[in-house]
């Protein structure tokens, strides 16, 4: 698909407006079209988070084209550098790019009613009030463990590198649609035992996490959101069929981008 119609995400702050302005100018410049409405592609202007922010923004529309700016600071999910604009307008408009498919995460909630949504990055269950919390996981029917602790932590191979590697969980590959199982204080004794480690599901499986113990009280951190639901059963999540189509420049490596992000 040919892309000519844009619209920018911005990130409230003077640095990436500044930035903004100046990309602004230059694809209008170039020819493109701003349209808020009717667009071809999205681009984020700030950090990670509004990387975030503009894909839930956009409803995980597979038929957007998505990338950003980083006007933040680690800037993991923003490839573009504010120096490379000018040269990311032009490669844009010559059509030198290619197109990677990013797998994205699909969740339910079921108790009274069922919530469906999208994340980017990860869930995070935990107990309401940051209590102990107890689920039995199970992968495709089996069960895997009975988990007691202060959460699990679900993340896409995208954000493997984010919430999850503060919890010691692996990084993935982003072209692995791949789910990460990461335990947060999980308890090991006589009474309770479970995996202390991270689980590396692939992308035709189905995580399901049935709700034990006294409280189905439930607190869900979606992308950095939270949100409380009540009398939960079971959540059921898995690897979407859906994929997110992000812009890539020709020389995208993503074992540089770990090397230079993490350790240079």
């Amino acid at each position: 698909m040919e892309i000519r119609r844009f619209r920018l995400f911005i990130n409230d702050d003077t640095k990436a407006k500044c930035i903004a302005l100046l990309l602004k100018a230059k694809l209008l410049e170039s020819g493109f079209v701003e349209d808020d409405k009717d667009y071809d592609i999205c681009i984020a202007v700030g950090g990670d988070g509004s990387f975030l922010r503009m894909v839930r923004a956009c409803e995980f529309d597979t038929n957007k084209y998505f990338i950003g700016v980083n006007a933040g600071t680690l800037g993991f999910l923003q490839e573009i550098k504010p120096n490379q604009i000018h040269s990311f307008v032009s490669r844009l408009k010559s059509g030198d790019y290619t197109v990677e498919n990013v797998g994205i995460q699909s969740t339910q909630v079921i108790g009274d009613t069922v919530d469906e949504f999208y994340s980017f990055n990860e869930i995070v269950v935990r107990e309401k009030d940051l209590n102990t919390i107890y689920l039995q996981v199970s992968i495709d029917g089996e069960l895997l463990e009975n988990l007691a602790g202060d959460g699990l932590l679900i993340s896409t191979s995208s954000g493997s590198t984010a919430y999850n590697l503060s919890f010691g969980g692996c990084v993935v590959y982003n072209s692995l649609h791949t789910l990460q199982l990461t335990p947060i204080a999980p308890l090991n004794n006589k009474v309770y035992k479970s995996f202390h480690n991270s689980i590396i599901v692939p992308e035709n499986r189905i995580i399901e996490l049935s709700l034990q113990g006294r409280s189905h009280n439930i607190l869900i951190s979606i992308d950095g959101e939270n949100k409380i639901y009540n009398n939960v059963q079971k959540i059921i999540t898995t690897v979407s069929q859906n994929k997110l189509q992000c812009i890539r420049m020709s020389k995208y490596d993503y074992t540089k981008i770990i090397r230079t992000k993490f350790l240079s």
